[in-house]
């Protein structure tokens, strides 16, 4: 399982970061990779992930919301019977720095499946950690500016 991990700290309040993070539906305004997450309906833990992959390909799954402690920690995973060859998962923490500033850590865990979903995860994954960092400047340019 591969693993990208990123630490920022931000000019906002934690809650009003979690309150950003929690629906995860938000998630393609920092991820260019993400076209869409969006809520199942019936179930406020669950999310439908839609993903650009290389040549044009889109691979999707469903993630359930596995922690939710506001305003100090949320985590997803996807769900095994949406797709069992797409295995990643998600942690967000939010520490309270005072004055108003709160310090991030983003983790994102993942195993690469075989065979065509295998080549389109790879695609997607290249390069996870810049990626990520990338994700979490844009976060940071949009919380502060809010």
């Amino acid at each position: 399982m591969g693993k990208a991990t990123h630490h920022l700290e931000v000019e906002a309040p934690a809650q009003a970061c979690y309150d950003w993070w929690r629906p995860l539906t938000r998630l393609p305004e920092i991820f260019s990779d993400v076209e869409s997450v969006e809520a199942v309906t019936g179930d406020e833990s669950r999310t439908r992930w839609k993903v650009s992959g290389p040549a044009g390909s889109t691979v999707e799954w469903e993630a359930r919301i596995t922690e939710d402690a506001p305003p100090h920690r949320i985590a997803w995973a996807t769900v095994a019977e949406s797709d069992p060859d797409i295995t990643n998962a998600g942690v967000v923490r939010f520490e309270d720095k005072g004055n108003g500033r709160t310090e991030l850590e983003v983790s994102l865990d993942y195993a690469l499946p075989g065979g065509k979903v295998g080549e389109a995860v790879a695609g997607l994954l290249a390069d996870p950690q810049r990626k990520l960092e990338r994700a979490c400047t844009e976060f940071k340019r949009l919380i502060e500016t809010r």
